[in-house]
């Protein structure tokens, strides 16, 4: 929202309390409005509803790392998912599959969540002119600036002082093709892959769509959502990478967690260590949770705490 319609809001919204009360209470409500003001940009409508998650991280003890559960209860309001690189098409076909096979299992957590005040931020990178005339990317070129508390990065790399090598090998070389952790049995490179977001995930409402981290961030800011959630592909790369990834979200001091069972992780079991494709998702998810965030599962996002949508009484001016 511009900054004109901002005020006149609040202008518009004074004179009708002045209206229809008291001079004595009008002055009471008109400075609640303007130490609200913040607010006054929201878009998404602010509504009571605690989301119930069911935190995953692991802790070192000793020589050995111990799985711990922790529940926290989030403001569906305070809350926001942004769904990283779902593209329509992969440069590695099996990739790809995971994707498609994924697409609408996501699009239904999508759904429930944003039903409870949830905010969604779609981020198909490189894909984002695709949507240039849309109100999801209008909505977030107009967020309020917002002024990070630290640089917003252009990618994110490995960060020694927090993290070790990731434990899958993601950057081999055969022959002369980068295959990047692809397990295609004879890795390509196919660079006319449709960017568009996976048409099994929908776009509306109050959704935005970005892969700007200063847009992003904006966004978020303007929204009150502190509470972050990643999910999408892929895990190793620019889950954590990207300029709205976890560790971005992490040095901006947001409460970010990554969906578990909604990402995957680009991984050949041709290379280090040699495990399976599943196994080295799970590797990787293991090392978000020991070096930057804590995990949940998809379904935290789909319900409230019974009673905890309930409307509160509104406050009486005395």
């Amino acid at each position: 929202m511009h900054a004109s319609h901002t005020v006149s809001r609040r202008s518009a919204l004074k004179t009708g309390i002045r209206a229809m009360v008291g001079a004595g209470v009008a002055a009471t409500l008109s400075d609640r409005v303007q130490a609200a003001e913040p607010d006054v940009a929201r878009q998404i409508p602010v509504t009571p509803g605690q989301l119930e998650m069911m935190l995953r991280r692991r802790k070192q003890v000793g020589d050995d790392w111990q799985e711990v559960e922790e529940t926290n209860l989030w403001e569906a309001s305070e809350t926001a998912i942004i769904v990283c690189d779902m593209w329509a098409q992969h440069p590695c076909k099996m990739a790809e599959l995971r994707v498609d096979r994924m697409a609408p299992r996501m699009n239904e957590v999508l759904s429930l969540a944003r039903d409870h005040g949830v905010a969604i931020v779609h981020s198909p990178s490189s894909g984002i002119k695709h949507y240039e005339d849309t109100p999801y990317r209008t909505r977030m070129k107009e967020a309020v600036h917002a002024e990070p508390t630290v640089p917003i990065q252009g990618w994110c790399y490995l960060n020694s002082e927090h993290e070790p090598p990731l434990p899958i090998e993601d950057s081999i070389k055969r022959g002369e093709a980068i295959v990047s952790g692809c397990d295609d049995p004879k890795p390509k490179h196919y660079p006319d892959s449709d960017r568009h977001q996976h048409p099994a995930i929908k776009m509306i409402g109050y959704d935005g769509v970005s892969d700007n981290g200063q847009e992003i961030y904006n966004f978020l800011e303007q929204e009150g959502r502190k509470n972050i959630v990643l999910m999408g592909v892929h895990t190793n790369m620019c889950v954590l990478g990207r300029p709205f990834g976890i560790r971005q979200q992490v040095y901006l001091g947001k409460n970010v967690v990554l969906c578990r069972d909604l990402t995957d992780a680009l991984y050949d079991p041709r290379d280090r260590p040699h495990v399976s494709h599943a196994r080295g998702v799970e590797l990787v998810v293991e090392h978000i949770e020991k070096h930057w965030c804590p995990t949940i599962l998809g379904e935290n996002l789909t319900h409230v705490v019974p009673g905890s949508a309930d409307a509160k009484e509104a406050e009486v001016a005395g």
